[in-house]
């Protein structure tokens, strides 16, 4: 099983990909997490990504298209892989779609968290360590479908018949058994 899961900052995309890649035994991959063990293991991807960072630049996509190259050739994604975090616009979408085509693999569905802005703000609280201002949070979250391109992805993914949209709102339980249930039937069609 390959999946991608697409949503804003808060939807429960992180735990929900924690959650079923240990149950399934399957790779949870984030970019952040790839970039951050690449640079660990000083990579020559991950030293031209530390140079960047340290001169306060943002690593670019291509240069994140390789790190998902050289970490999706790992054995460890063989019996399948959970992508959160990426991609984040159109441009992004098509580049990976571009790699796994080029790499002989396919992503079997992509998973789009629906989440209300009351439910992300609240999420973003609970959690927070910091003093956010309300305003500051609710403001990060409603740019986050501008900033993602989030409704060219949904199109982009419904075109490839790939997408399934999940309510987010619910319980992690809840959203668990929902994935679980949802994606059991669509590997038994």
């Amino acid at each position: 099983m390959r999946l991608i899961f697409l949503g804003p900052v808060g939807a429960g995309k992180e735990t929900q990909a924690a959650i079923l890649a240990e149950c399934w035994q399957i790779t949870h991959l984030s970019p952040g997490n790839i970039l951050r063990q690449a640079v660990a293991q000083e990579t020559f991807l991950g030293l031209k990504a530390a140079s960047l960072m340290k001169k306060g630049e943002l690593v670019p996509d291509t240069l994140l298209i390789e790190l998902l190259r050289e970490r999706l050739s790992q054995s460890d994604t063989r019996k399948g892989w959970i992508l959160h975090g990426f991609p984040r616009n159109l441009s992004q979408a098509q580049s990976l779609e571009q790699l796994l085509q080029e790499m002989g693999q396919h992503c079997d569905w992509v998973i789009n968290f629906e989440v209300s802005l009351n439910t992300l703000l609240k999420r973003m609280l609970a959690l927070s360590n910091q003093d956010y201002p309300q305003v500051t949070l609710a403001q990060r979250l409603e740019v986050y479908p501008k900033q993602t391109a989030h409704i060219s992805l949904i199109e982009f993914y419904q075109s490839r018949h790939c997408l399934k949209t999940i309510d987010g709102n619910l319980s992690v339980s809840t959203v668990t058994h929902t994935l679980q249930k949802l994606l059991q039937l669509q590997v038994a069609v």
